[in-house]
């Protein structure tokens, strides 16, 4: 590495499976420490989804190029093909995703709002949290959530992610402290995501769970 750039291939960024393996992650922005814009990659195989669904808000711009393979965009009610070398723009409000037609298809994200001051997504530590723990590399896991809950204390989500780690690798307790916490600052949010979160069903039958749910305090203490 020199002084003035940092030269990686795409295969020598981390492997992140994420939501239980859908789609892999290349963290692009964590490893360089871009501050300026948002960019990521991913990878799949044939079937693969290399762009999860969603849709931006707040004029959130994305674009996405594809550099190798070939992948399938769904963009609004529309089915492009996009082999290697496609570039394709989104426009904040329009539903996108992609599945991988070729094995080993690669896709670089790149975002940002105009005339924004960005800030990382909370969602790049939730996922490399989730990844890692999923990994085995539980403490790498823990650690990450625990810088992410130190530099944003008011944020719920990562109390609300930090809970699901501890309630998946059996820790109760503090995945209760932790549940509690993001009750406390975002209980509607919160309530509603936990219903259907099958993380949370070594701790559902607690005490302490129930009652932060339904928003009373644990007659136990």
């Amino acid at each position: 590495m020199s002084e003035g750039y940092e030269v990686v291939h795409i295969d020598e960024l981390e492997e992140l499976p994420v939501n239980n393996g859908e789609f892999v992650w290349r963290p692009v922005r964590r490893r360089f420490g871009i501050t300026a814009f948002g960019t990521n990659a991913y990878t799949a195989k044939a079937g693969q989804r290399v762009v999860e669904e969603h849709h931006e808000k707040d004029n959130h711009q994305e674009m996405y190029v594809v550099l190798r393979g070939r992948a399938t965009f769904t963009l609004g009610d529309d089915e492009v093909d996009a082999p290697a070398g496609t570039i394709v723009y989104v426009r904040p409000s329009t539903k996108r995703g992609a599945v991988a037609v070729e094995d080993d298809t690669a896709v670089l994200a790149v975002g940002a709002k105009p005339g924004v001051v960005f800030e990382p997504s909370l969602w790049e530590d939730v996922f490399a949290a989730n990844a890692y723990a999923d990994k085995g590399e539980v403490e790498k896991g823990r650690a990450l959530f625990k810088e992410l809950i130190a530099e944003h204390p008011d944020a719920w989500q990562g109390y609300y992610n930090a809970a699901c780690l501890e309630a998946r690798v059996g820790d109760k307790g503090e995945a209760l402290d932790y549940f509690e916490r993001a009750v406390e600052l975002e209980s509607e949010k919160v309530r509603q995501f936990a219903a259907d979160d099958s993380d949370f069903d070594a701790i559902r039958d607690e005490p302490r769970y129930v009652s932060a749910v339904a928003g009373q305090p644990d007659a136990g203490g």
